[in-house]
């Protein structure tokens, strides 16, 4: 029976086993049905991070670039001791620059199954000398509620001898949290590159629609325009896409009734009602617009030309003959009214000057 350590305690190899030269790690447990669990060991240097990805030995490497550390898999039934998997370790092969071999053991997929060391009774990791087969030291571990991977143990090196660790430390994120913590970069996702994005497609040509109109009926209270055909009709309450017979379609607000007649009637859509003596153009009928109906545009003090728009009320014509007289008249009749208001006092020139 090998040495019995708790948690942190340690033992020197060379005095409990003079001349060892390879040791087997057993490691084992007994797991709730479903919770599958796997060993690994990871080779590190005076830092605590790994050599390199290749000296972290598991299901997917078995052994080290170097050759000094085998994964040996699953012992048949647990073996006599009850180890599941098994690790060997040739202490007079493992490199220089490996200062200590960690000794791992996760929980398969335990996150997405919702397993933990919970579920596991009866773990421990345990040295035998594989040339004798005698057990050289043992440490029994305690289960945790939130742990899915633990650091059973560890030999590291000790001048020119080696000496082993009882460690227990265990990890949240499993697998990965372990190879996270050491410097382990296989088991780290890789960002994948995201596939190039592709220009979009420009839309498939079609034959051009016939001018629609669209009416979206706006909140009640929310417009503060009035109607765009009428601003008698009052607030307009309805945004339509206005298609007017020449030109651009365009949104615009109007009455509830105005943007029904847009779709319905085609163009003109509306006509404004329009003055007395110019006819309406065709359309639908609008109420008449409250307002100050103007018969032409009479001006006071300036009498309109006969036949210029109004007729002339019935008043006498005048021929070119009269035109013609009536303008002598008038040239000569100035001529004399020039003569009576001038003077005979002769032209005087001041001139406007300052001294100094």
């Amino acid at each position: 029976m090998g040495v019995g350590l708790t948690k942190g305690g340690n033992v020197s190899l060379a005095k409990e086993a003079p001349g060892l030269r390879t040791v087997t790690v057993g490691l084992g447990w007994t797991a709730a049905p479903g919770v599958d669990l796997d060993a690994s060991a990871l080779l590190c240097n005076p830092s605590g991070k790994v050599v390199s990805d290749e000296h972290f030995v598991f299901f997917n490497n078995l052994r080290s670039p170097d050759g000094s550390v085998r994964h040996l898999g699953s012992t048949p039934a647990g073996g006599a001791a009850g180890d599941q998997e098994q690790i060997e370790a040739d202490l007079t092969r493992v490199p220089v620059g490996v200062d200590r071999i960690a000794f791992a053991v996760a929980i398969y997929d335990a996150a997405q199954r919702s397993q933990s060391f919970g579920q596991v009774r009866g773990a421990h990791i345990r040295l035998t000398d594989q040339a004798t087969g005698v057990e050289v030291a043992r440490y029994d571990l305690t289960g945790g509620a939130d742990e899915t991977a633990m650091v059973f143990g560890e030999l590291y090196r000790h001048g020119s001898d080696w000496k082993f660790r009882a460690v227990g430390q265990g990890y949240a994120s499993g697998l990965a949290g372990i190879a996270a913590d050491f410097g382990v970069n296989v088991l780290q996702p890789s960002t994948p590159t995201p596939p190039p994005v592709a220009a979009p497609l420009p839309p498939r040509p079609t034959a051009a629609p016939a001018p629609v109109t669209t009416i979206t009926q706006a909140p009640s209270g929310s417009s503060s325009m009035t109607c765009f055909f009428d601003p008698s009709h009052g607030v307009g309450t309805t945004a339509a896409l206005w298609s007017p017979q020449w030109g651009v379609p365009r949104q615009i607000q109007a009455c509830g009734a105005c943007a029904q007649r847009v779709q319905t009637t085609p163009p003109p859509f509306y006509t404004p009602p329009q003055a007395a003596g110019y006819p309406s153009a065709a359309g639908y009928p609008q109420p008449v617009q409250q307002g100050y109906p103007q018969q032409g545009y009479p001006q006071q003090g300036y009498p309109q030309v006969p036949g210029q728009g109004q007729p002339d009320g019935g008043g006498r014509r005048f021929g070119t003959g009269a035109l013609i007289g009536a303008g002598a008249a008038g040239l000569v009749g100035g001529a004399l009214l020039n003569e009576a208001f001038s003077d005979d006092e002769p032209d005087v020139i001041v001139n406007n000057y300052y001294e100094d």
